[in-house]
C-alpha cells in the first residue's frame, strides 16, 4: 500500500507502541489528521487548549510508563502547551511532539503564522528534529519513540508538504536504550555514608518512589538509621494501606531545612539535592546544612530500582518488617467548619481502591497529605514543575491511560483556570475523573507568598491581584456548560454525601467546595 510521509510516520509509531495522540491541529497537520483516520491503532483525543494536550500527555506517561503523542499547530500551538511541557520535562515523562510546519518553499514568504518553532522546541527537550524528507520522517519518528522510551520529551518538525509527499513506507519500532547503571565505587561510598554511624539521609525521588522502591528503601532505613525522605513535588508516588510510608519533604523553604539542619551526609536517587523553591530574602536558598556531606548516587535517567536494590544488597539490610497501617483521619461533624482538611478527610475515608489522585490543590491540600497515608492503596501524581494548571489536564491523561481505575482531582480554583477545557475532553471521552475544586476565590498561596518575601501591609490594588471574587467563579457552572455534571458542597454532610455518589458512578463528576 502507497503511503505519504504523514501516514508512513503514523504507521511506523503505532508499531512502536504509540496507541494515543492527543492533539489541537491546525491547518499544516491535516495530512496527520487524515493518516490518524486511514490508519489504524491510535485513539485521537482533542483538547481545546494546548495545555490541555500537552498536560495529558504528561499524565498519561506517568501511569502508563509509555508516550502518547501530541499533535500541535505551528510554533504558537507549541507554545500554548509550553507550561505542562515544562512541568512534564521534571517528572522525566515520555513524550512524542508532532510539531507541524508550513510547506519549505511557504516558509520564506513569512506568512502570519511563521515562527522559529524549533527555537521554541528546543526549550523542553534535547532531542528535537525538523523532517528533512517524506521518506526520512518514519525514520525519524522510530527515533523519536525510543528516545521518549527512556524519559524524555521528544519533539519532531513536520513540514506540510513533507506530510502529504509520497514514501517509502513505514519502518520498523527501535529498542529504546537501557536505563544506565550505578557504579559499585559510587554505592560503595553511598553504603559508606549511610553506615558511618552520623545522621544521614536517603533523599528520594523519580521511579525510586515507586512500591518497590520504597520497600526496599525502608529495608535500608533499617540496616543504617537513614531517614528516608522524598522531594517536594514527585511525578508519582505510590502510597496506601500495605505500603510504605514515606516523610515528603515541605514545600517552604523554612520547615524543609528545619527537617535536613541535623543530617551529616545525605545519599540522592532519582532526583537532585533539595533547593528552595524560590529566593526570599535574608533566607538560605541551599536547604541542607553547610557541613552535609551529598551523593548523587542516581540521577532520574539512571537504573534507580537497580541501585537501591545493589545498595541494600551492600548493607546486607534485612528483610521487611512492616509496620502498621496508619489509621484513618475522622471525618469532622456537620456542626463543624467547612475546611479543606475536612474535605481531605472525606476523600481519604472512601477513596477506592487503586485510585489515581492528580493532586493540585496547592494551598488547600498542604495540611492533608499525610491524611492519606492509611487510605486504599492508590497513585499520587503531583506538580513537578510549579507551572500551574496542570491538575486536570493529568488527570485526564491518567484516566486515558488507566480506563479501569477512579481519577480523583484535586484541584486548586486558579489553576484551574488555566487548563479548564479539560473538563470538555472528560465529557466528551467520558473519563472516570472526580474533580473537587477548592473554591477559596483566591490565589491562596501568592497571599502567603507575598508575605514571605516581606511585603508589609499591602494595599488594595496589590490584594486584587490575587483575588478571584468580583465576579466569584462559579465552578458548577462551568463544569456543566462542558457537559460535566456537577454539584456544590458548603458543608462537610454535604460533601460526604456528593463525594460518595460521585466515586460510586462512572463518568466525569465535578464538586465544588467552597471554603
Amino acid at each position: 500500500m502507497s503511503m505519504n510521509g504523514a501516514e508512513a510516520l503514523l504507521k511506523t509509531m503505532i508499531d512502536a507502541g504509540v496507541e494515543v495522540c492527543f492533539a489541537n491541529p491546525g491547518t499544516s497537520e491535516m495530512q496527520l489528521v487524515a493518516a490518524i483516520d486511514k490508519i489504524p491503532g491510535m485513539r485521537p483525543i482533542l483538547g481545546l487548549y494546548e495545555g490541555v494536550v500537552t498536560g495529558a500527555a504528561d499524565g498519561y506517561g506517568r501511569m502508563a510508563d509509555k508516550p502518547a503523542a501530541t499533535l500541535l499547530h505551528l510554533g504558537s500551538g507549541y507554545s500554548n502547551g509550553m507550561a505542562n511541557l515544562h512541568n512534564a520535562k521534571r517528572a522525566f515523562s515520555p513524550i512524542v511532539n508532532i510539531i507541524g510546519e508550513h510547506a519549505v518553499d511557504h516558509i520564506p514568504l513569512d506568512a502570519p503564522l511563521t515562527s522559529d518553532i524549533e527555537g521554541h522546541a528546543s526549550l523542553h527537550t534535547d532531542w528535537l528534529r525538523t523532517c528533512q524528507s517524506a521518506d526520512e520522517m518514519p525514520k525519524d519518528g522510530a527515533e523519536a519513540v525510543a528516545a521518549a522510551r527512556a524519559g524524555r520529551i521528544t519533539n519532531l518538525i513536520v513540514p506540510a508538504n513533507y506530510a502529504w509527499t509520497e514514501s517509502q513506507g513505514a519502518v520498523a519500532p527501535l529498542a529504546p536504550a537501557s536505563r544506565p547503571k550505578v557504579s559499585d565505587d559510587d554505592l560503595a561510598s553511598a553504603a559508606e555514608a549511610l553506615r558511618n554511624g552520623q545522621d544521614c539521609c536517603l533523599f528520594l525521588g523519580g521511579r525510586a518512589l515507586r512500591e518497590e522502591g520504597l520497600v526496599l528503601a525502608r529495608r535500608i532505613e533499617q540496616a543504617c538509621g537513614a531517614k528516608v525522605i522524598c522531594e517536594v513535588f514527585p511525578a508519582r508516588i505510590q502510597r496506601g494501606r500495605g505500603r510504605m510510608t514515606v516523610e515528603r519533604l515541605p514545600y517552604l523553604g523554612e520547615f524543609a531545612a528545619d527537617v535536613l539542619k541535623d543530617f551529616k551526609h545525605m545519599v540522592v536517587l532519582g532526583t537532585k539535592a533539595p533547593v528552595s523553591f524560590f529566593a526570599y530574602p535574608g533566607k538560605p536558598s541551599v536547604l541542607t546544612p553547610a557541613e552535609c556531606n551529598i551523593q548523587s548516587l542516581a540521577s532520574a535517567e539512571d537504573d534507580q530500582l537497580d541501585a537501591l536494590q545493589r545498595l541494600a544488597n551492600l548493607l546486607d539490610a534485612p528483610e521487611l518488617v512492616l509496620p502498621e497501617d496508619p489509621v484513618l483521619p475522622a471525618i469532622p461533624g456537620k456542626e463543624d467548619v467547612f475546611t479543606a482538611e475536612a474535605v481531605g478527610a472525606v476523600v481519604a475515608n472512601y477513596l477506592p481502591e487503586n485510585a489515581i489522585v492528580s493532586d493540585e490543590a496547592n494551598t488547600s491540600g498542604i495540611f492533608s497529605y499525610a491524611m492519606y497515608e492509611g487510605a486504599a492503596p492508590h497513585d499520587w501524581l503531583t506538580l513537578t514543575g510549579g507551572a500551574i494548571g496542570q491538575g486536570l489536564p493529568v488527570a485526564v491523561g491518567a484516566a486515558v491511560a488507566c480506563p479501569d481505575r477512579k481519577v480523583i482531582n484535586l484541584q486548586a480554583d486558579g489553576a484551574a483556570m488555566y487548563t479548564n477545557q479539560s473538563l470538555w475532553t472528560m465529557a466528551r471521552e467520558q473519563l472516570d475523573v472526580v474533580t473537587v475544586i477548592f473554591n477559596n476565590s483566591s490565589y491562596a498561596i501568592l497571599n502567603l507568598e507575598l508575605m514571605r518575601v516581606g511585603v508589609e501591609n499591602p494595599g488594595e490594588r496589590a490584594k486584587s491581584m490575587l483575588d478571584l471574587s468580583n465576579p466569584n467563579l462559579d465552578w458548577v457552572k462551568i463544569a456543566e456548560g462542558q457537559g460535566v455534571t456537577a454539584s456544590r458542597a458548603t458543608n462537610v454532610e454535604e460533601f460526604e454525601a456528593q463525594f460518595k455518589a460521585a466515586v460510586a458512578s462512572k463518568g466525569p463528576r465535578l464538586i465544588e467546595v467552597i471554603l
